[in-house]
């Protein structure tokens, strides 16, 4: 089954996928990154809380189990749980970035070193106050 999208694309609804959840300004900061990188195109689905407090990004399958960037954490499903769906997953959420065809999760390499790199620029711009 495929989820029509508002620009056209299509995202493969039902797709496994583990969940990395971030304090939303590491994780806005991390999305800009990735989003002005060499390859624009690599971040995947991301979810915001109704509170706009954490955001979650959606990751392979089997992430989870080797998962371990300090102030985050990745759910895991075992292909059971969490699936690529049409609308948030999460009662009171919303999409970020909506899914899309050409970018279906987030690699867990790239969001490591985003994640890294946000929280380097957090606490370097705290430490300017």
């Amino acid at each position: 089954m495929h989820t029509d999208l508002a620009d056209g694309g299509t995202a493969a609804a039902g797709e496994p996928c583990d969940l990395v959840t971030v304090p939303a300004r590491q994780g806005l900061e991390a999305v800009d990154i990735l989003r002005r990188g060499a390859a624009p195109d690599v971040v995947g689905p991301v979810i915001h809380d109704g509170a706009c407090d954490t955001l979650g990004f959606l990751v392979p399958p089997g992430t989870a189990q080797g998962w371990d960037v300090p102030g985050s954490a990745c759910t895991r499903t075992d292909g059971r749980g969490l699936r690529i769906p049409a609308e948030p997953p999460v009662s009171g959420s919303g999409w970020l970035l909506p899914p899309a065809a050409d970018t279906p999760v987030t690699d867990p390499a790239v969001l490591r070193v985003a994640l890294d790199q946000a929280a380097r620029l957090i606490e370097a711009a705290d430490n300017c106050r």
